[in-house]
């Protein structure tokens, strides 16, 4: 007897809405995930503080991570309540885009004077980013993809989407990304050019996204916001948390080198400019990766994958930590083959994790399950990630900021903590199989 699934048809609408407006909202998650923190790196190394580096790049992330918790939270219940995700989607790009426009006001380097002005400017400005991509994001077009899905087409779209921000990564390095340099007395041009982009996909949006014609409108009482953090509901759907408990020790894993991965390929592995070679193979090959496991995904059944995923994941983050004991044909073979397998199983993991959790969400209950989701897949993951990371880094340097150099020891971490996520991963397999 065969074990393949035939798969609802998604239809062409749901397809290009899903990937245009993922497109553009990974374009601008990107930029916040790497970017700002590159950034707020760079600031700070020109003006003779490699200690705040680190620590600001640390209170950026978890800042934002609350930020997108409580929005998505909100945000995800509202529309609940509405029965709407368009206008949440399509005023939520104009207003990204705007937030990211901002940015181009920060100068590259600071007078001592002026670091704690800096600092909280690249905080608050970061928060206020991540409110507006938190709403149509991860609050309203993370539920609209639950909405146009169902258990046998999910997890394929689920996996291209999650493959997406490394995708991004790509376009923004080889198309905007020379407009950016942390030798630049200022990069108000980059952030100006990536502000325009969610910008325009708003007013698109407005013309020609449109709601599942399925969506269930639950006019529950504003009380219900936090429905999903009730013990009598984590008794009633115990599948949906183990499944978030598995992609926030993924996503911990992932989090403690993902900030500093620019850095790490420019200053420790001493790539300098040429650092886009190594992005540009891994970086299509994880995307390639990836989008074969989503056909699998569907085709074979997910349960089947996880463990080896996990396991090629880890593989892949040990590469990375051995690059400083090897040197060349061993170190490009590491270098190259090992990080499409870190970034290809991470993200096939990750949307695999996804697509799992969508199929626990009770009818109706859409969106205001996205903020529990957001609690376990950024908030946990994006605090105590960058707290291991800013440990060892410190460690490394020394607490006076002599040099900024991101140290192997991060994957070594991630490794670790990775290892954990066999426990969810085996209860969630047995289940579904």
């Amino acid at each position: 007897m065969s074990n393949e699934k035939k798969a609802t048809p998604l239809g062409g609408r749901v397809w290009l809405s899903a990937l245009f407006f993922g497109l553009v909202g990974q374009i601008a998650w990107v930029v916040e995930n790497m970017y700002f923190a590159t950034l707020s790196q760079d600031i700070f190394a020109a003006s003779g503080r490699h200690d705040l580096s680190y620590i600001v790049t640390t209170l950026m992330v978890i800042f934002s991570a609350l930020t997108a918790t409580a929005t998505t939270i909100w945000a995800g219940s509202l529309c609940d309540r509405v029965g709407r995700r368009r206008p949440f989607v399509a005023y939520g790009y104009l207003a990204w885009g705007v937030t990211i426009l901002l940015f181009a006001l920060l100068p590259m380097r600071a007078e001592s004077s002026m670091l704690a002005a800096v600092a909280a400017a690249l905080v608050v400005l970061d928060c206020l980013m991540t409110f507006a991509g938190s709403t149509a994001n991860d609050a309203a077009f993370n539920a609209w993809v639950a909405d146009n899905t169902d258990p046998t087409n999910r997890g394929k779209l689920n996996a291209i989407l999650s493959t997406l921000p490394v995708l991004v990564v790509v376009l923004v390095f080889l198309l905007i990304g020379p407009l950016y340099s942390a030798k630049n007395e200022s990069n108000a041009s980059f952030f100006i050019t990536l502000g325009i982009i969610p910008m325009a996909a708003g007013l698109l949006a407005l013309l020609f996204f449109r709601d599942a014609p399925t969506i269930e409108r639950n006019a529950t009482p504003a009380k219900d916001t936090f429905y999903g953090f009730r013990p009598a509901v984590i008794r009633k759907n115990p599948m949906m948390y183990v499944c978030l408990a598995g992609a926030a020790l993924v996503g911990i894993s992932q989090q403690t080198f993902f900030s500093y991965l620019i850095n790490f390929v420019v200053t420790t592995l001493g790539f300098g400019d040429g650092f886009v070679i190594p992005m540009a193979v891994i970086i299509p090959g994880a995307a390639i990766f990836t989008g074969l496991m989503g056909v699998l995904y569907d085709r074979f059944g997910r349960f089947h994958f996880y463990l080896p995923l996990l396991g090629t994941a880890i593989i892949g983050i040990l590469s990375f930590y051995c690059l400083q004991f090897t040197e060349g044909v061993l170190f490009s073979l590491l270098l190259f083959g090992g990080g499409v397998l870190m970034m290809g199983s991470l993200l096939s993991l990750t949307g695999a994790l996804t697509a799992a959790f969508q199929d626990y969400i009770p009818a109706g209950y859409t969106g205001r399950f996205q903020g529990v989701r957001m609690c376990f897949t950024v908030l946990i993951p994006m605090i105590v990630g960058p707290i291991i990371s800013l440990c060892i880094g410190l460690d490394a340097m020394g607490i006076n900021g002599e040099s900024f150099t991101p140290p192997y020891a991060i994957f070594l971490a991630a490794a670790i903590v990775a290892l954990p996520a066999v426990i969810p991963l085996l209860l969630l397999r047995k289940r579904e199989k």
